[in-house]
């Protein structure tokens, strides 16, 4: 993210945001063209949903954790070292594909719209200097909370940005 990110509400709005780029994406598109496996891979936009979907989750253990004031309660992932989740990110991205392939497009979709909407509400719940205090929380060793929840944004927009036509591309289709 270019900016420096130090205000709560702007925040929430750059994930806000996305939310509602994906949601304009996804309501584009027939359940046909959400579930052909044409990505890289052979995943499908379903699969990059529930990827998100899967990653999500972290950041919704660490809300949930800062809101009850306790530790995290992180997804019950095969050997994930949660001091360093993303040391071995092609295993974790490869067993949140496995678990999640063969789920309906409709449940994905609820899952991961139910917990971006659920994250809205914890993260409006934590006071702003407790997002951008560093090591504030101490699972979040140095980094402020406000990290995890700017992951979140960026991930869904890098996600997004390779699914979505290039200028080129869009034009070539229309003319």
């Amino acid at each position: 993210m270019e900016e420096n990110m130090n205000d709560k509400q702007q925040v929430l709005g750059k994930l806000n945001e996305v939310f509602r780029d994906w949601e304009e994406f996804l309501a584009g598109l027939t359940e046909e063209q959400i579930t052909n496996p044409n990505l890289p891979a052979n995943w499908s936009i379903k699969d990059v949903v529930a990827h998100l979907w899967g990653w999500q989750q972290v950041t919704l253990a660490r809300a949930e954790a800062a809101v009850n004031d306790e530790e995290p309660k992180y997804p019950d992932w095969p050997e994930t070292s949660w001091a360093d989740p993303e040391a071995d990110v092609d295993q974790t991205n490869a067993w949140i594909y496995e678990t999640n392939r063969d789920k309906p497009w409709a449940s994905v979709y609820a899952e991961w719209k139910t917990q971006f909407q659920r994250l809205f509400v914890l993260w409006d719940q934590i006071p702003e200097k407790d997002l951008f205090q560093e090591g504030r929380y101490t699972w979040m060793e140095e980094y402020p909370l406000s990290e995890s929840l700017l992951g979140t944004y960026e991930h869904h927009a890098e996600h997004l940005e390779e699914l979505l036509p290039r200028p080129a591309e869009a034009e070539q289709s229309t003319g």
